[in-house]
């Protein structure tokens, strides 16, 4: 049951998932939007200029169909009235084909915003796949495209009929009229009636637009294996990350041993802590060059050993050094009075090693502030 239920689509698409598909040309799309956008601009033209798109339509047929005998002889005047009549009509009609281009490309932004991927574009033969395509129309989906197609057929037909029945006095009133006349009257019953048919679609754009959401994030939906496949491709596979943090480690391991020659004493637990420090010339205090507890302790005191550096046992300052210090970074200064006890000898260790004389005697209960000091089990 466990496996069937990782198997089953049930978690919402993540925000990678999203991006993904937007990448191959899968985005929210309502075919409704934009045939209510481009249907309402043209009510919306023919109710506020239909009267003077008619006039215009009206001179260049008279424009068109009349001539003389005399540019009859004229083999260029055909194409030349042509192209008169032509260039009339797109400026006639071109402010209310550019008001349709706009209202297609704006639509987009109601459900999200434009989507290009050249992935949409590639070809593909299984979209050529006859029985797919069978299985695409007797899906759930195509059945439900069906109810919708039926439902809005029904339900502008049915807005038409309402109009048409509504205005039926002013329709027949169009037999009795002049041909000017009619005609005006025509085109405010068609423009009205073409507005009040297109204003309907917006109960279907209203049903529409959830349902395409729904759908398109229903079918971007992920299993819990995937889910759990995509947190480790973001966030790296956890063994993976194990290994590479404890290369780092050991590889930051490395290079703080390789330092410890360099450094001027060792202050040690004796046998739990072990930090090295380094004073010379231009710092403005002790360094810390090296520093562990357990077996990275014993690794720097035998690199100590085998390079002759100077050690020192003093367990409180040990563990404070190891508790409140940075590795490469200047040693606490509440430890300063400390640390420097310890650099005294061991510049006396120095000068008895050239001069000889009596050895020095180290230091011991070195003052450390308390609160410095953490508690060790068994250090």
């Amino acid at each position: 049951m466990a496996e069937e239920s990782d198997l089953e689509r049930t978690e919402p698409a993540s925000s990678r998932r999203l991006e993904q598909a937007r990448e191959e040309g899968q985005v929210p799309r309502s075919r409704e939007i934009g045939a209510f956008l481009i249907l309402m601009v043209s009510a919306g033209a023919f109710w506020m200029v239909g009267g003077w798109m008619m006039h215009r339509t009206s001179a260049i047929l008279r424009r068109g169909l009349s001539f003389d005998g005399q540019s009859l002889r004229d083999p260029q005047f055909m194409v030349t009235r042509f192209a008169d009549i032509a260039l009339d009509a797109l400026l006639s009609f071109g402010p209310f084909i550019m008001a349709l281009i706009v209202a297609a490309v704006v639509s987009p932004f109601f459900l999200g915003s434009w989507n290009f991927s050249f992935k949409a574009l590639a070809p593909d033969l299984q979209r050529l796949d006859p029985l797919k395509g069978m299985t695409r129309i007797v899906s759930w989906s195509g059945l439900l495209e069906l109810v919708k197609g039926v439902a809005k057929s029904a339900l502008i037909g049915g807005v038409a009929v309402a109009v048409l029945w509504s205005e039926r006095g002013d329709l027949l009133a169009l037999f009795g009229q002049t041909v000017d006349v009619g005609l005006s009257s025509a085109g405010r019953l068609i423009s009205y009636s073409f507005l009040v048919i297109v204003l309907s679609m917006l109960l279907i754009v209203a049903l529409d637009v959830p349902f395409q959401l729904w759908q398109y994030h229903d079918k971007l939906k992920m299993t819990k294996e995937e889910v759990r496949q995509e947190s480790k491709e973001m966030e790296g596979n956890p063994e993976v990350k194990g290994r590479i943090r404890s290369l780092q480690r050991e590889a930051a391991r490395r290079r703080m041993m390789s330092v410890v020659p360099a450094a001027d004493v060792i202050v040690t637990n004796p046998t739990h802590f072990a930090v090295a420090l380094a004073y010379k010339n231009g710092m403005a205090a002790p360094k810390v060059l090296a520093k562990g507890m357990g077996e990275i302790a014993r690794k720097i005191r035998t690199i100590g050993a085998e390079n002759a550096v100077p050690m020192l046992e003093a367990p409180p300052l040990a563990r404070a050094l190891y508790r409140h210090a940075e590795l490469d970074q200047e040693i606490p200064s509440a430890l300063y009075a400390a640390v420097a006890e310890v650099l005294a000898y061991v510049y006396q260790l120095a000068n008895w090693r050239r001069q000889g004389g009596n050895y020095p005697m180290p230091p011991r209960d070195i003052p450390v502030p308390a609160d410095l000091v953490p508690e060790v089990v068994n250090g």
